[in-house]
């Protein structure tokens, strides 16, 4: 349970499974971090570390700070607008184009409706993205909830399945958004005019030459009709009846249909995705199966009846009356000619990935829908995806160009890159990376977590395995490559070398040497506990951060425990502050105190211990003698407000480290944000923007994703990302924001249980909702033996 009886996946399931990136930024000087360490003191020679100088605002002569990847590679989820790669999105689902090239796809995570022009241009058409809604307005002033499908009509305008809403939205070539159809939140299969009707779930959309919208009603298991004037009929199918029925009109059935298209001639195509077949209705009603054999899934290549499919769920047709299928489970795009002959076009069953290449080369992760253009292009939403048990969770997301020829490239966003490859910037891979520390000879430490090893990084950028081998689950005390972890999420480096390892899915934490011999300091590897004790004696419960003191102590923050242990240099654990699965916000002496679910440690040089209390939102300071305060944040109010002590706010607050002016920096994993605290407690955005996710480089605040650790290290300040590590360079002042927030509120999570949320996955048990719902690692990181 959490505060006030509130469970921990109901405050909105932060955290649930041993799942946060937690991350300290090393330790130091009973408190000065090495990942501050004496070398970051010598070369702090402006006054209050970053953002804080002589014109109060941070600038004392020199560079303007910029944000740059470091090791590793861009990738994954976001909202940026950009150019090709440049721009990220959040599941894609829908995608439609206009006689000019556009192509607009239904951010479907994001809730918001992109455009991307043929030179790969990517602006948000309408809708904020992490803004739920059902608000009829023009551009961002509009609202959406969760969309998943688009189509264009002939002058232009586009439709949107509103599917959370339950309804359809038609949106002209100036942004103004209408609702054409429904009532968004009721919920039903009624035939009417404009919001009389409703839908169960309407996925797909298409038009036909007359303008009129079909509907592929995915919870009704219908295809629904929409006339320009508003009139909703139900085309073909019965609300309710789901079958593979050839027939006319209601006759007829489907099983959870989810795209459709039409061709020239009006017929309407739909992908089954229920019966995993590829039906025709005619503009009669007739409904054919034109390929595929209901309830039988596969790949094979054939015609009509002998070819199979495996959750086709986009369609599309081409001038020659050519269909196209994106088909989900075989991760292809397949083609259907018009005598129902299939062939696959690009991609290869059953193997998954984002390549860029020709035919069969060519990989796909998940194909979400498909869309064609003129010249007869196809363009297919790419996601990858990632199922932990009934999580899930959306880890990149592309829209992809596939020419007639069959060759693929990738026109926006870019993939997720992972990998364990050692290497120089760009050329090295991560997987996962989460807690990072800096020694005082400026290298870097890096828990790369789903490799299960720690990575070393120098000064230039060059990547190195310290211990463990990649891939390799274990818990073997040896030298280098022999030696093994289980997830681990927290680094430190101490001031003569050693690097100390939170080894959670080992409930343990590790000592290597600077030649990489690695021993276990405390904890017994599979021994979960709260003991208090020496060595193996004593017993953690998913310890997930750790730093170091000039004393040579550790610190740990055990997570699942809601405590902060310390360990001497002889291996004596000690409960510093907290009392195990006591959870709270309690500022108290020692045991009276009270945490939940802290994630991040780092200490300064007089001694003080940093946490990042997750659960409560809050930055927390323990004294030498273990009186526990909060420095920043209020319990159970969660936001991003800049300000000072408690009227500030953090969303997921996970990894921390200071830098020799007792600053605190705060990994805001929630708001996709750094965040500085300066020592009396003042709070500001260092880089990144709250409520939007990517990776911007260049000048600050630039976009990040999800950070969730950070470092300090001279005058740079690095920071991990799902794929690699980033570096905030010459950081002589920042963009100050001090009392903005995303929203302009904050959330307040009392102890009454909160109210009611929709089901946490999308239609199609697909994916999970965004921001507080499921933060990233929420799905992938669990002791489970997931991935």
């Amino acid at each position: 349970m959490g505060v006030g009886g509130v469970t921990v996946r109901e405050i909105c399931g932060f955290a649930c499974a041993l799942l946060l990136a937690a991350c300290s930024g090393g330790g130091g000087s009973e408190g000065a971090p090495v990942s501050s360490g004496d070398s970051v003191r010598a070369a702090m020679r402006f006054n209050g570390g970053f953002g804080a100088g002589n014109d109060g605002n941070g600038y004392r002569g020199g560079p303007d700070p910029s944000l740059a990847f470091f090791a590793g590679s861009m990738g994954g989820i976001g909202n940026a607008d950009g150019i090709g790669g440049a721009a990220s999105f959040n599941q894609l689902f829908g995608a439609a184009t206009d006689g000019a090239g556009n192509v607009y796809v239904a951010d479907s995570l994001n809730s918001t409706l992109r455009k991307i022009t043929p030179a790969g241009v990517v602006s948000t058409f309408a809708g904020t993205a992490g803004i739920r809604g059902s608000t009829d307005g023009t551009g961002a002033a509009a609202s959406f909830d969760r969309p998943e499908g688009v189509a264009a009509d002939s002058a232009g305008n586009v439709y949107v399945a509103d599917t959370f809403n339950g309804t359809i939205r038609k949106i002209t070539p100036d942004g103004v958004v209408t609702t054409l159809a429904g009532t968004a939140g009721v919920f039903g299969s009624t035939d009417a005019t404009g919001t009389a009707a409703s839908f169960n779930q309407p996925i797909g959309v298409a038009t036909d030459s007359a303008d009129n919208v079909y509907v592929a009603d995915f919870g009704g298991s219908t295809i629904r009709k929409i006339t320009p004037a508003g009139v909703v009929t139900t085309f073909a199918g019965t609300a309710g009846v789901r079958g593979s029925a050839d027939a006319t009109g209601a006759a007829a059935s489907f099983n959870q249909p989810i795209g459709v298209a039409t061709d020239s001639a009006d017929n309407v195509y739909v992908a089954d995705f229920g019966g995993s077949t590829i039906r025709k209705i005619t503009p009669a009603g007739v409904v054919t199966t034109l390929a595929g054999t209901a309830g039988v899934t596969g790949s094979t290549d054939a015609t009509g009846a002998a070819a199979s499919f495996n959750q086709p769920i986009g369609v599309a047709t081409d001038g020659a009356g050519n269909v196209y299928v994106a088909d989900r489970g075989n991760s292809t795009l397949r083609r259907i000619t018009p005598a129902g002959t299939v062939t696959t076009l690009a991609g290869a069953a059953g193997v998954t990935g984002s390549i860029d290449a020709t035919g069969g080369a060519a990989r796909f992760n998940q194909p979400f829908g498909v869309a064609t253009d003129g010249a007869g292009n196809a363009y297919v939403p790419d996601n990858e995806i990632r199922r932990d048990g009934s999580d899930t969770l959306v880890l990149s997301s592309t829209l992809r160009k596939i020419t007639p020829a069959g060759v693929v490239t990738t026109l926006a966003g870019t993939a997720r890159a992972t990998g364990g490859s050692d290497a120089t910037g760009a050329a090295a891979s991560f997987s996962f990376p989460t807690g990072v520390a800096a020694d005082g000879a400026g290298n870097l430490y890096v828990a790369d977590t789903d490799n299960h090893t720690i990575r070393r990084i120098t000064r230039a950028g060059v990547v190195t395995t310290l211990a463990g081998t990649a891939g390799v689950r274990g818990s073997t005390d040896a030298a280098g490559a022999e030696a093994s972890f289980d997830q681990p999420f927290g680094v430190a480096a101490d001031r003569v070398g050693n690097v100390y390892v939170a080894d959670t899915g080992n409930n343990s934490i590790r000592k290597i040497t600077r030649a990489g011999v690695v021993t276990t300091l405390a904890g017994s590897a599979g021994v979960f506990g709260s003991a208090d004790g020496t060595g193996a004696a004593a017993s953690f419960r998913s310890p997930m951060s750790v730093a170091t003191g000039r004393a040579g102590n550790v610190y740990v923050a055990d997570t699942f425990n809601d405590t902060i242990r310390k360990i001497t240099p002889a291996g004596v654990v000690t409960t510093l502050a907290g009392t195990a699965s006591v959870r709270g916000s309690t500022d108290a002496t020692g045991a009276a105190a009270s945490f939940n679910f802290p994630q991040g440690v780092a200490t300064d040089s007089a001694g003080n211990v940093y946490v990042a209390d997750t659960n409560n939102f809050t930055i927390r300071v323990i004294t030498p003698a273990g009186a526990v305060s909060t420095l920043a944040g209020t319990a159970g109010v969660f936001g991003s407000t800049d300000a000072t002590g408690g009227a500030a706010s953090f969303r997921v607050p996970v990894g921390l480290a200071t830098d020799g002016a007792g600053n605190v920096y705060v990994a805001d994993f929630g708001n996709s944000t750094i965040r500085k605290i300066t020592p009396d407690g003042s709070v500001s955005t260092l880089a990144g923007v709250a409520g939007q996710r990517g990776f911007t480089p260049g000048a600050l605040p630039g976009l990040l994703s999800r950070p969730p650790g950070v470092a300090v290290s001279g005058t740079s300040l690095y920071i991990t990302l799902y794929n690699g590590v980033a570096v905030v360079q010459d950081c002589y002042r920042h963009h100050r924001r001090d009392g903005a927030a995303s929203d302009g509120t904050d959330t307040i999570i009392a102890g009454a249980t909160p109210p009611e949320r929709r089901a946490g996955t999308n239609a199609l048990d697909l994916s999970p909702p965004v921001d507080l719902d499921k933060p990233f690692y929420s799905a992938i990181h669990s002791l489970s033996g997931f991935q």
